[in-house]
């Protein structure tokens, strides 16, 4: 029996998989506990469907990203700190800070996680952060520290 998998099976399938599985499996596990249902030509429309409409959000997220990453290209995130002898900072400037700077100073709202900064900032000039837009898109921002 062909069946259109609507959760994960381990060792059987993935959601929206398309499957042959024998007929005893499929009625008395699969579809009476909802993990799967029988392909009809009329279920099989809609998964295409789905998959589809899934494809045209995934590239909308990501030409979004594209644009994002334009505009991070334009801006300079200026954030003021303490500065000692030779530049060195008086602690260091972590990528919280640099989401509140960016989302005060430009309104841009941007998950802390998603910034690719290895080590925290700890001295003065400019740096360039790379943020992850989306799986394939990583944007750069440049934060200039200054003396306060």
């Amino acid at each position: 029996m062909k069946v259109i998998f609507l959760k994960d099976v381990k060792g059987k399938g993935k959601k929206g998989e398309v499957k042959n599985v024998s007929d005893g499996y499929a009625r008395n596990y699969l579809l009476k506990n909802n993990l799967a249902e029988e392909a009809t030509p009329g279920s099989l429309k809609v998964l295409d469907a789905k998959k589809r409409k899934n494809a045209e959000l995934e590239q909308q997220e990501k030409d979004e990203a594209i644009a994002l990453k334009e505009k991070f290209e334009k801006i300079n995130v200026e954030i003021k700190a303490k500065a000692g002898d030779g530049g060195r900072l008086f602690g260091s400037i972590t990528s919280k800070q640099i989401a509140e700077a960016l989302k005060k100073q430009h309104g841009y709202k941007i998950d802390k996680r998603k910034m690719d900064l290895d080590q925290p900032i700890r001295a003065l000039g400019l740096t360039n952060v790379p943020v992850k837009l989306h799986p394939d898109v990583t944007g750069t921002i440049k934060v200039h520290v200054v003396e306060q």
